[in-house]
């Protein structure tokens, strides 16, 4: 974890929200299961995955609901362009990479917005989820990829596609549908150099982590979705950890409640 305070670190990314924001009225936050100290409901849900234990499957703390995606979704918008580009049997062009590289190690919303419209929008994030294996995730409506909804189950299917090469998972294991070596280095690459500001999360857990964060503010409540999702080695073992959170009074009090439920998953 940076040295860099909450409140630092929210300053430093409150910019890249904005063209979240005007969405984020569109849903209604789930149901809550806690309160904020305001009153306000605050409610997250997390999964968790080890990899080198005996389980095939993650444990879920939480009702396992669908959230707002917000900047998470850039992750799985990589893993599609990634697929048709293995369908053309190419790589990515430079253009592509151009686009890729700060949407995900800077959350660049321009770059997403760009990588959007060239996967197809919503049609092109669906039809590569299902080759994924992803069930309970629904694209966003037009250009709104923020709006994309998930759950955290669904979200250690995607990090499992992108870590875990020889998983169980039929997503993973088949050739023609699935990400191959290339591409899964190439977001967790990518996924590992995100800038210091945004590296707060499940990293709270680990070390040797890769992750991927969102953040955006209800237009309507003025309350805060905030997620994170990515690989984090633990004595040793190495864990997906998804945590989605609504309802938080600021940014600073989701962070917290995602740092703070990561930690409680995985202990």
């Amino acid at each position: 974890m940076p040295s860099l305070t909450i409140r630092a670190r929210t300053g430093l990314v409150l910019a890249a929200a904005a063209t979240l924001v005007t969405t984020a009225a569109l849903h209604p936050a789930p149901a809550s299961a806690a309160s904020s100290p305001a009153g306000t409901p605050a409610h997250a849900t997390a999964a968790v995955l080890d990899l080198d234990g005996a389980g095939h499957g993650p444990v879920v703390h939480g009702e396992d609901t669908a959230y707002d995606t917000a900047s998470i979704v850039k992750v799985d918008i990589l893993a599609a362009l990634l697929l048709q580009a293995q369908d053309a049997g190419r790589g990515l062009t430079a253009q592509e990479r151009a686009h890729a590289e700060p949407m995900i190690k800077q959350s660049d919303n321009a770059a997403a917005d760009a990588l959007w419209r060239r996967i197809g929008q919503a049609d092109g994030l669906t039809a590569a989820n299902k080759r994924l294996g992803l069930t309970s995730t629904t694209s966003g409506p037009g250009g709104k990829w923020g709006l994309t909804r998930t759950t955290a189950s669904d979200q250690i299917r995607l990090l499992r596609a992108v870590f875990d090469g020889d998983g169980d998972d039929t997503a993973v294991k088949t050739g023609a549908t699935a990400l191959n070596a290339g591409s899964r280095a190439y977001i967790n690459t990518l996924m590992s150099q995100v800038v210091p500001e945004q590296r707060w999360g499940v990293s709270a857990v680990g070390s040797r982590h890769a992750l991927k964060n969102g953040w955006l503010q209800r237009t309507t409540s003025g309350l805060w979705d905030v997620n994170s999702v990515g690989q984090v080695t633990v004595n040793g073992h190495r864990y997906l950890v998804a945590v989605l959170s609504n309802g938080s009074a600021s940014m600073a009090e989701g962070v917290s409640l995602v740092e703070q439920t990561a930690r409680g998953a995985v202990a």
